[in-house]
């Protein structure tokens, strides 16, 4: 078709007549550019949301996944525009009607995985048992793997392991599976921290003390108590008890109160009593006098 050819069905308008087949031809490319420029842009606005987003304050998972099903969409609706702007495809809308129970039976039994695939990573996103970069420990044709997850797709799940290899898992699989969320852990910590003191050192002020000094420290997050654990002939145990942020904390949160304390009990007046040993002399052990010489 040479150019003066176009231009006389121009004029003639042929080209902007949805229903002559070069129009509807014409209209088709132009809604075809229109919804890919949406869905690239919409992509481009998630990638530079989650790029700015440094504190994590925006849950990826969700939005690349809301991102993606809002592209189909965009393309779904640029379809249905389409299709009610050419009257070629307005006129075929009563057949699609009375067809649609019998497509509809068609395509949920071709597409069951699909659909399924689809409806569990909608749940995946709901109930978010796990989100992109979590390490989780899935079963697999290789046997059990450990992954770093890198998409939740709208079929499919990909974990990438420490090897680099990509394992890309369905998500009514992941979904129904029992899988291990290693990056779930509560990194706290319960510490115990037995200190005694004297038997005749104030009991009160001395807890007291210990529980000022426990919710001052940086490192603990809960303190539980300072109950008396033992009571023996040298003095009292008090364990004072606490939840740490990490294993770290709780090593730093140990010694940290045991020195403070000992300074606190030093200006306090309270003894701590030092470890004793009693020896009972009888006739076997006692010793001999030395012969005369």
């Amino acid at each position: 078709m040479t150019l003066m050819t176009l231009m006389d069905r121009f004029k003639e308008g042929e080209l902007v007549d949805p229903g002559k087949p070069l129009g509807a031809l014409v209209y088709g490319i132009i809604f075809a550019v229109i919804a890919w420029l949406v869905g690239r842009a919409l992509q481009l606005a998630v990638q530079r949301l989650v790029a700015r987003d440094t504190r994590a304050y925006v849950d990826r998972t969700t939005v690349n996944f809301l991102a993606q099903l809002a592209k189909i969409g965009v393309y779904l609706f640029a379809f249905i525009s389409y299709a009610h702007l050419v009257p070629a495809l307005a006129s075929l809308g009563s057949a699609w009607l009375t067809s649609v129970g019998v497509i509809s039976v068609v395509l949920g039994l071709a597409a069951q995985n699909t659909l399924g695939n689809l409806i569990a990573g909608v749940s995946l996103v709901l109930y978010r048992p796990f989100k992109v970069g979590d390490r989780l420990h899935v079963s697999a044709p290789t046997g059990l793997e450990i992954g770093i997850v890198e998409s939740v797709n709208l079929g499919y799940t990909v974990l990438k392991t420490e090897d680099n290899r990509r394992i890309v898992v369905p998500n009514s699989t992941i979904a129904s599976q029992t899988t291990v969320n290693l990056s779930c852990e509560d990194p706290r910590t319960l510490c115990s921290v037995p200190i005694g003191i004297s038997a005749d050192s104030d009991l009160d002020k001395a807890r007291a003390i210990l529980l000022e000094l426990a919710r001052q420290h940086a490192g603990a997050r809960d303190v539980c108590g300072c109950p008396v654990t033992q009571v023996g002939p040298g003095g009292v145990v008090l364990t004072l008890t606490a939840w740490c942020k990490d294993l770290i904390a709780a090593a730093d949160f140990k010694s940290d109160l045991l020195e403070q304390s000992k300074k606190r009990f030093d200006a306090a007046g309270i003894k701590v009593p030092f470890p004793h040993t009693t020896v009972t002399v009888t006739e076997s052990n006692r010793p001999k006098p030395a012969p005369p010489s």
